[in-house]
């Protein structure tokens, strides 16, 4: 029989998820970088994402973070511009949901970014009717019953 030269299977590649528990240090964008959210997920690596300064780049994600950070729509990312290309970027790092919120009271982030909620959100608009969806019965109506 064959001797096995491997060091494990399947699971051995997706290792532990060590670092979720612990606070991290929050990373402030330096010059040659930019805050963005993603708008939507590409595939092989790439995601479409809406940069503070207005600019809808094509960010490419980092080999360190492919297949371990995961990114969805909706989540706010640290890109790096580029000097030769202004329409791509380079995903650097991926803000959790509290740090995105202290990002956003630190006045990193403008006011008009939703937080928490992907970019298909849109729940305001059933907010404003919430209380329309039960139907008060008085006293005289429960006597009926």
């Amino acid at each position: 029989m064959p001797k096995n030269k491997g060091k494990g299977g399947k699971n051995r590649k997706r290792g532990k998820n060590e670092a979720d528990d612990e606070k991290r240090e929050l990373v402030f964008k330096e010059d040659g970088q930019e805050y963005a959210q993603v708008l939507r997920m590409l595939g092989n690596g790439r995601c479409e994402a809406m940069c503070i300064d207005g600019t809808k780049r094509l960010s490419h994600i980092r080999g360190k973070m492919h297949k371990k950070v995961w990114i969805a729509a909706g989540d706010i990312i640290l890109v790096g511009l580029r000097d030769y290309q202004d329409d791509k970027a380079d995903v650097i790092l991926k803000y959790m949901p509290d740090e995105a919120r202290l990002l956003k009271a630190y006045g990193e982030l403008p006011e008009n970014i939703r937080l928490n909620e992907g970019i298909a959100g849109g729940l305001d608009e059933e907010d404003d009717n919430a209380g329309d969806d039960y139907i008060e019965f008085e006293d005289e109506d429960i006597d009926k019953i």
